[in-house]
């Protein structure tokens, strides 16, 4: 329901004698200053208890006259004339003490700051919707005030046990005593016991090591979590071994994708579409027997040409082997860390306009308004028949998950 009577909005229109949109954009300004005059006069005649220009008897205190105040609203810059109180003790709502901005301007910056965008697009959208410039300083400032907001986030409780963990990270560049550094953002993703995926946390540190990785699941463990039934991982030395002085009974699976990559990065071009069917059968097999079976054959055929192309599966078999054991619903879910992967895309979308960050937090700052977004979207679970891959996960780690 328009909150202008319409025959009222057609003699505006009559009398305006618009030419352009922007001539009508004028007219609102002008219309919504008129508006929030009106409403500040009509607080203190609350406060007051009487209208202006109206007699007041006994009274101790009245009106003292206006201090002129420059405002940015949704249609540009706006003077206002505020109503005072001898007392002193007028706090107007409409525009409260100390506010230059009744915009909501903090929130669209943010908000873009958010979607990736640079400060210049931040600038240049702001000022042509606004005609306010947004400094560089200025855009620092306001994101500065989700901070509190991302620290209690990531110190958040945690369910205490996960069913499936997903652990990688990804690098960036951040300034650091006046050089740009590579530093890694530590990403844990989590699928809890109804089957919804959530990121745990986000953290900054230096390049990737078992050593922050060990920090990392100790912050998980102080923040509720007891066990994590399975963790999906990449190659990294000594990654197994941090996870398990964590959560000793943690199942382990090596990313059998990034398993194959490296593989097939010591084949030849010619001969890589033979070598990676052979070694399809590996992966594939029904079970850990024929899949240890298929290895020894592609070793017995290629060994001779390609001698370091296999060491990596022989060496690393008890963590390659892991998913043999269970279904193939729960296999897809387990044998990769696409579903992290797929988060480190939205994070390099969303940062691509930066070469680098001039501090940690910059960087955490971005990421952390990145996952707000995305996990508002995660309101179904994460993968479909969850009720039957809960229900086969409720059998092989049966004692393990009692009292939960």
């Amino acid at each position: 329901m328009s909150l202008l009577p319409k025959e009222l909005i057609k003699e505006i229109v009559r009398k305006g004698n618009f030419k352009s949109a922007t001539d009508i954009q004028e007219a609102l300004k002008d219309l919504m200053k008129e508006f929030i005059q009106e409403s500040l006069e009509a607080e203190l005649n609350n406060q007051l208890g009487y209208e202006k220009y109206e007699k007041k008897e006994n009274c101790d205190n009245s009106r003292n006259g206006y201090s002129k105040k420059k405002v940015k609203s949704s249609f540009g810059e706006i003077e206002l004339d505020i109503p005072r109180d001898r007392n002193s003790e007028f706090e107007p709502k409409i525009v409260p003490k100390y506010s230059r901005d009744i915009s909501n301007l903090e929130e669209k910056v943010i908000s873009m700051y958010g979607l990736g965008m640079s400060t210049r697009d931040i600038n240049k959208h702001i000022q042509e919707i606004y005609g306010v410039d947004v400094s560089a300083e200025m855009v620092s400032k306001i994101t500065d005030k989700i901070i509190p907001l991302s620290e209690e986030w990531q110190n958040r409780p945690l369910e205490e046990v996960y069913y499936f963990t997903f652990l990688d990270a990804i690098h960036f560049h951040v300034k650091e005593d006046k050089a740009i550094v590579k530093k890694a953002a530590y990403i844990v993703l989590g699928v809890n016991s109804e089957g919804k995926k959530d990121v745990l946390g986000i953290y900054i540190g230096g390049n990737e090591s078992a050593k922050f990785w060990l920090s990392v699941l100790n912050h998980l463990r102080n923040r509720g979590v007891k066990d994590i039934l399975i963790a999906s991982v990449d190659g990294l030395t000594g990654f197994s071994e941090a996870i398990k002085t964590v959560f000793p009974y943690v199942d382990i699976q090596r990313c059998i994708i990034h398993q194959i990559r490296y593989t097939l990065s010591f084949i030849s071009y010619k001969e890589k579409k033979e070598f990676a069917k052979d070694l399809k059968e590996i992966y594939t097999a029904p079970n850990e027997e024929t899949g240890f079976s298929a290895l020894e054959e592609l070793k017995e055929k290629w060994s001779k040409k390609y001698p370091y192309a296999l060491k990596s599966w022989e060496n690393n078999w008890s963590e390659l082997r892991t998913f043999f054991k269970f279904s193939p619903e729960i296999r897809r879910i387990m044998y990769t860390t696409n579903a992290i992967e797929n988060l480190n895309r939205i994070y390099r979308k969303v940062t691509k306009t930066r070469s680098s960050f001039p501090t940690d937090m910059a960087l955490m700052k971005l990421l952390y308004l990145s996952t707000i977004n995305l996990t508002e979207k995660w309101k179904t679970g994460y993968a479909k028949d969850w009720h039957l891959i809960k229900g086969q996960l409720a059998i092989e780690y049966e004692e393990r998950l009692k009292g939960f």
